[in-house]
Formats: C-alpha cells, structure tokens, sequence
C-alpha cells in the first residue's frame, strides 16, 4: 500500500483571508452581504440531484467534499479528508477525516455520513452519479472507524480521485429523519439543506435564488476579512445582470458574457473584470439520434460550414483561443497537432451533395440568458440559409436545456453549449462525451463508435498517465474525423465584479463561486 499524506497546515493557508464572527440572526441586516447575479435559476437545493456549472454555488457554499478543487490550474486540495490511502491494485480508497468538522447544527461530520452520501448519489442517479456508476456499487463504501472512510470499486479507476470532490457530505442522520417513502430525503432536501460548507441556508425561494449566512464554526477557520452572507439570485436576462453590477445593485456575475458586454464592463468605473484562462470549451452537439445526423456527409457539411475566424475574431473579439479538438488546449492528452475544420462553403456543399435523403427542418438550440449561444447560433444559421437548408433557432433556459439533454426526443437537433470543467482530467470532456456508457447522462449527443469507446475504456483503467494520453489523443482525432460534433474554442474566463470586491479565487472547477475567500475592501 502506497500513502499520500496531505499536509494539515495548508488548510490553514487556504483559510488565511477570512475572518470569524457570530451569524448575524435572521431578519437583521447583515454587515458584510454579498448579492451575486446568477444566469440561471436555483431549482432545488439539493446537492446531489444537479451538477452543472451555472448552479454550482448552492454546492460548494453550502456542502463539503473530502478534497477540493482550487485555484487555476485546478489542484486537488484536502477538505475534510486529511489523508488517503490507495491500495496496491487500484481498488480501495480510505479517507482519514478531519475529527473537527461539524456539520451546521453542530453534529459531528463522521464516516457514517460519507457513506450515506455516496449510497444515495448511487442510488438517486442523478447529478455526479454519471461519474461513480459502474466503479461504486451501493454497499461497497464502508466506514472503518468513526472518522475513516473506504471506498471499494468494481475495478479500478484512473479517474476516481479526480471526481471525490463531487461527492458532497450530507448529514445523514438529518437527512433520514425528513426520508418519505424511500426517497433518501429527496423532497424535504430540495429545499432545505443538511451541509457543513462555510456558509448555511438562511432563505430559499425557486423563483427568486437563495440567501446564506457564515457558519462561524467551520473547520477550517477564519481570518479577518470575510463575508456575513452570501445572496446567489436568479436574474436570467443578460443586460439586467450587467446593468445591475454597474449601479451596484449586484457584486458580481457571470464569468462568461458576450464580448461587447465585458467591455461595457471594463469600461465601468465601478466594475474591476479579472480574467482567467478556463479550461471550458465550446462547441456544438450534434445529435445522433436523428436519422440525417447519422449521415457523415452532413455532419461533416455542417462543420465546414460554421464561420470559426468571423465568430472568434469578429464577435468575440479575438479573446479566445480556437480549439478544434473535444478537450481543452490546456489539458494533457489533447491532439494539438490537428488542425479541426475550417470556414469552407465550397466543401460543405462538396459533403451536402453526397447527402442523399430528404434534409428536414432542424433546429439549433442555444442558452437563454448566455448572449454568445445566441450569437453562434445566428452566425450558423446565417451559413446554412446560403446551403439552402432551413432551420429555426430556439432559446431557452439552462433548467429547460439541461432537461432535454437527456431525453433523446426532446433534444435539439443541434446545441451550442459549453463543456465546463467539473474534474481536471481528459475524460472529464471526450471521455464523458463520446464514451456509449454515457449516452443520456453526459453523452448528450447519442454518438457511439466501438473503436473510439474502446480507447476510452482502457484510459479510464490504466494508471500510466502518459499512456492514457495517448489513448486520448487517438480517441479525439478519431471523433473529429468523424465529425462527432463541433468544436469552436477555448473559453476566457471574464469575471466581472465591484471594485471594492476583493478574494475572488478563480477555479475552472467552480467558476469562482466559493464565497469563503471574498471580502470587501
């Protein structure tokens, strides 16, 4: 057995900006109260029934995992694990948990929960149960002791530490007391929490977002500056959220605007905008599950037809990296030798001729609320119109989107999407995909091909990361030549803020949503 301990004192390091002092009690106005705008609305509180980006505050603010991503470029960090040990063949995993870890009313945070938590992200298959099912079967996480825990796998898994973080900590014994009928306490959690995070719910209204208040015993302590509450609140339209932040209505929004929005921004003396590299993508899914889609002939016609340089250079303004490949340019194993496709009308009506069955009316789907879907989605449109195919664009909120993504006959035709980051490593992208096991879960496009899944099978087992590079590179020249679907660029990440905002703490993994580092100057 091979061990990794994990050096109790950076905790402390990664605590060093806050500070401590009682919760203010409910119905006073707290001292130090942050209001962020948020692209999309707060549908249930629940942290293991959702795991998107755009509503990952709810999770990361008010729950704990047993290690954290943090900073940029994202690095495992201890939460409330201390240590770990990996056994020799790959197959368990034992956690040392912190003994001061208390969930919110005060309970201790033990082993026990941690096993309930994994059961019933198991059991509930929903949110980050895609990343476990398959390798964690229910029954298997054990706890040794009060305060260690162990995961044992079907076989093992190259990426299973990667997606700990995901894993986050319930109370369990909370959590049972409000179960009804076997529901693992599904309805009384989608709007109450039962966390040990840095801050604990204080108001939660679906329509409006929710409100948080500091939990003055978290474990890992606090500094002197910090926040008294926290305020994520739904406001979907992207100008309202813009000139919101510019009169000082809100302290902050979305990383990802349009480009002539963070402009606006920057401009703004009010406003300070911190720019990130991200390691999320944008592209296009196509959906395989439509007949005419399974033709490569078309596929590979509407990849020469997406104008990448008008798009990237024009709208956006040159702010972002073209990327080609179904992985981030920053991420091991991505093919940067390959070049992608081009902005070629003659080709895509080369490919379009060999199309031999009827081209019905599709549909490209875009994001409500995130301006530059929308933009894509025109310029696209405007292509195809000059091939003589007809389409319609629809726009429609990220809880609508995230819905039909998994339901293959509501799903559109095509979406303009981004790929966020939920774990640093290449299967969180092509290997999630484009795997067959994924289809209806985070393989929204329906795409299966044997030889490429067979390549991510054996990068998901082989603990050789140079090897599992390899593997990835294959893979994704393999999905690009099939025009498995549409790879744009690389995003930017724009974070907007008011001036007097300081601590924000950029993640790929959490797009700087975690509160416990911000203060105001």
């Amino acid at each position: 057995m091979f061990k990794f301990n994990i050096i109790k004192s950076l905790t402390l390091v990664m605590a060093l900006i806050l500070g401590g002092a009682m919760i203010t009690p409910t119905g006073v106005e707290a001292k130090n109260k942050f209001i962020f705008a948020n692209s999309s609305p707060y549908d249930t509180m629940d942290p293991h029934a959702l795991y998107d980006v755009g509503r990952v505050a709810y999770r990361i603010n008010l729950y704990d995992g047993l290690l954290r991503w943090l900073d940029n470029p994202p690095k495992l960090s201890p939460w409330l694990a201390d240590s770990y040990d990996i056994s020799d063949d790959g197959i368990s995993y034992t956690f040392h948990l912190n003994k001061n870890a208390t969930f919110h009313d005060g309970s201790p945070v033990e082993a026990k929960d941690v096993v309930y938590s994994m059961d019933r992200i198991i059991a509930l298959k929903k949110g980050a149960a895609s990343l476990f099912l398959g390798s964690v079967e229910s029954g298997t996480t054990k706890a040794l002791d009060t305060h260690t825990v162990q995961f044992n796998l079907v076989q093992p898994s190259s990426i299973f530490l990667a997606t700990v973080p995901a894993v986050h900590v319930l109370n369990s014994d909370l959590v049972k007391s409000h179960e009804v009928d076997g529901d693992w306490g599904a309805t009384w959690l989608s709007k109450n929490e039962a966390g040990s995070g840095s801050f604990e719910l204080d108001r939660y209204d679906p329509a409006i977002g929710f409100s948080a208040k500091r939990y003055a015993n978290h474990f890992k302590g606090w500094g002197d500056k910090y926040l008294d509450e926290i305020e994520f609140r739904t406001v979907v339209e992207i100008n309202s959220r813009v000139l919101g932040l510019m009169n000082g209505d809100f302290h902050g929004t979305d990383g990802y605007l349009p480009q002539d929005q963070v402009k606006r921004l920057d401009a703004s003396d009010n406003v300070n905008v911190q720019v990130e590299e991200s390691m999320r993508i944008f592209y296009v899914i196509l959906n395989h599950n439509r007949e005419i889609m399974q033709d490569i002939n078309f596929r590979k016609a509407l990849s020469y037809a997406f104008d990448y340089d008008s798009f990237i250079n024009d709208i956006l303004s040159g702010s972002v990296a073209r990327n080609p490949a179904p992985m981030p340019n920053n991420i091991w194993g991505n093919p940067t030798e390959e070049k992608g496709y081009t902005y070629d009308m003659d080709k895509a009506r080369e490919y379009l001729a060999k199309v031999k069955k009827p081209i019905p009316e599709f549909v490209l789907g875009a994001l409500a609320g995130y301006g530059q879907t929308g933009q894509a989605a025109a310029l696209f449109q405007n292509s195809l119109n000059k091939l003589g195919l007809k389409t319609r664009i629809v726009e429609e909120p990220w809880s609508v989107v995230s819905k039909k993504m998994r339901d293959e006959q509501q799903m559109y035709d095509t979406l303009f999407i981004w790929k966020s980051t939920y774990y640093a490593d290449p299967n969180n992208w092509i290997g999630e995909l484009y795997a067959c096991d994924q289809i209806g879960a985070r393989n929204n496009s329906w795409y299966c091909n044997e030889e490429v899944d067979k390549l991510l099978m054996e990068a998901r087992v082989e603990p050789d990361q140079a090897k599992r590079a390899a593997n990835y590179k294959k893979a994704a020249k393999l999905v690009m030549d099939d025009a498995g679907g549409i790879f744009v660029y690389n995003t930017v990440w724009f974070g907007p803020y008011n001036k007097d905002v300081k601590g924000v703490r950029f993640s790929p993994i959490g797009n700087a949503q975690e509160m416990r580092w911000v203060y105001f100057d």
